[in-house]
């Protein structure tokens, strides 16, 4: 099974051009398959059956994961077992007749307009390090990009002229998205005022982010930085590195963005993800209705 199991890493890694996080993941979770099997005296793919794969999937709840880890383990199980039945180990799927329950869909955890623009106000821009913030913040919530995506840019990715800038994906699939004025602005003053003095000759090179050591922000590192600044806004909310990219696309859609256009700028491969943000905007409408119509708000007076 390992042999099979590093054969398939292999395959996404090469083939597929899976993104090193992504690739780490299936690693993880398939390790947990691994064991699972092991504990089960199951040494070989012949033997896993459909009550195999949904033993695991019981384990996995008596473990109480969340559902959202249990979804994303039992699809490295699957795409495990789509393709070492593709390359002929296997006679049959195990997973084929398997399938997770449906799930409510959570709708992602979105900041106001006015909580954004408190958030982009908190860094201390006399200092480098507050420059290298605030031209951070600003850049995600103007383009919408994943923070991996974020820490992945080089200045060479940054077109100041065009206000463009490059971004690669999952499976470094690129594109270029817009920068506004305001985010373009702060990214000035970090390359003139704040990039140059944080810069290590020896370990900078073109990255645009870097840590107060010269080196690329990491991703830990990233994160610690948004969340001084969620605390310090004080929400009522639980906010991840990911809620201003939510924000963002919520954002466009609220202000009547086509959502073709939202799917192309957050570099989703399928429009049904994207979706979700229409999801928020009827529930920002029916939020609006309930305050303002007449009629709706004796009804709830009565309620």
């Amino acid at each position: 099974m390992e042999t099979l199991i590093e054969e398939f890493l292999d395959y996404l890694a090469i083939e597929r051009n899976v993104a090193d996080n992504t690739l780490a993941a299936y690693r993880t979770d398939l390790k947990h398959y691994q064991r699972y099997l092991r504990n089960c005296s199951i040494d070989s793919p012949h033997r896993i059956k459909s009550e195999t794969v949904l033993g695991f999937l019981n384990y996995l709840k008596s473990l109480e994961l969340a559902d959202t880890s249990i979804a994303r383990m039992f699809s490295a199980v699957r795409m495990f077992h789509r393709y070492i039945l593709n390359e002929n180990y296997i006679d049959s799927d195990p997973t084929e007749t398997v399938s997770l329950s449906r799930r409510v869909q959570k709708l992602p955890i979105v900041l106001e307009v006015h909580e954004v623009e408190a958030l982009l106000e908190l860094p201390d821009t006399s200092q480098p390090l507050g420059l290298r913030d605030r031209a951070l913040l600003e850049f995600m919530y103007a383009t919408g990009c994943r923070i991996s995506e974020a820490l992945h840019v080089q200045q060479s990715d940054y077109f100041p002229k065009e206000r463009f800038v490059r971004l690669f994906g999952k499976g470094r699939k690129q594109r270029y998205v817009p920068i506004g004025e305001e985010a373009a602005f702060w990214i000035e003053q970090y390359q003139k005022f704040g990039r140059p003095v944080l810069a290590n000759p020896f370990v900078s090179q073109d990255v645009l982010f870097l840590n107060r050591r010269g080196k690329k922000l990491s991703r830990m590192g990233a994160w610690k930085i948004l969340h001084r600044y969620f605390q310090q806004l004080n929400l009522d909310k639980h906010v991840t590195p990911h809620t201003l990219r939510h924000s963002f696309a919520t954002h466009l859609i609220e202000g009547g963005a086509d959502l073709r256009v939202v799917q192309e700028l957050l570099g989703h491969a399928d429009i049904s993800t994207t979706q979700i943000y229409t999801h928020l905007d009827r529930q920002y409408l029916r939020e609006v209705l309930l305050e303002f119509h007449p009629l709706a708000r004796r009804q709830r007076k009565r309620a």
